[in-house]
């Protein structure tokens, strides 16, 4: 009578410990999926005309976010940034810029004023959106997902100034993150592109 109950016993606990064990590898299922990055696909962003940008029309293309600043040290990367997307967007580059003000407030214009900065002293024709803040409690919800981790799936990471770009692949995910004094002509940004 004894070994009977203890076999029943065993069995118990046998078959306890796989139902736990199959319940275990579901919730890892679901927790696994709920940790899918997203994609700067989902977002929807105003230009500086006020017209609607879409960033799931640029499907396929390899993208480069970066803020902008018209009174900056850094402001003369508008150039290269032009140059680069003139010679790549043929190739499947698309660049899109977003003026900030938060570093030493050297984002002051309008966007009617920055509009005519970009086009009269650097001939932007790459897409630029409306004034948009890139950190703080006010942070655009494009750059939360650029700078969080457990929005973008890669990194962290903090807006160190004016000109910080984000490098997205075709699928839209981020692939890296650049230094603002890294200019846009580098050979890793250059290399990326190409590749």
């Amino acid at each position: 009578m004894k070994k009977i109950l203890n076999v029943a016993i065993l069995m118990t606990l046998f078959f306890s410990c796989q139902n736990q064990a199959q319940t275990s590898k579901v919730n890892t299922t679901v927790m696994n999926t709920n940790l899918a990055k997203e994609t700067i696909y989902q977002f929807k962003v105003t230009d500086l005309s006020g017209n609607i940008f879409d960033f799931a029309t640029l499907k396929g293309k390899k993208i480069m976010i970066v803020n902008t600043a018209s009174k900056c040290g850094l402001t003369p990367q508008y150039k290269d940034l032009e140059s680069l997307y003139k010679e790549y967007s043929s190739k499947g580059f698309v660049i899109v810029g977003f003026p900030a003000n938060n570093f030493a407030s050297q984002e002051p214009g309008t966007k009617e004023e920055i509009a005519t900065f970009c086009q009269k002293n650097y001939g932007v024709t790459f897409s630029m959106m409306d004034k948009v803040s890139v950190k703080g409690n006010d942070m655009c919800a494009v750059y939360q997902f650029l700078t969080q981790k457990a929005k973008n799936g890669l990194k962290d990471s903090e807006v160190e100034w004016n000109f910080q770009k984000y490098l997205l692949n075709e699928k839209g995910e981020l692939v890296e993150v650049i230094s603002p004094r890294t200019l846009p002509t580098d050979p890793v940004i250059i290399n990326w592109i190409k590749s």
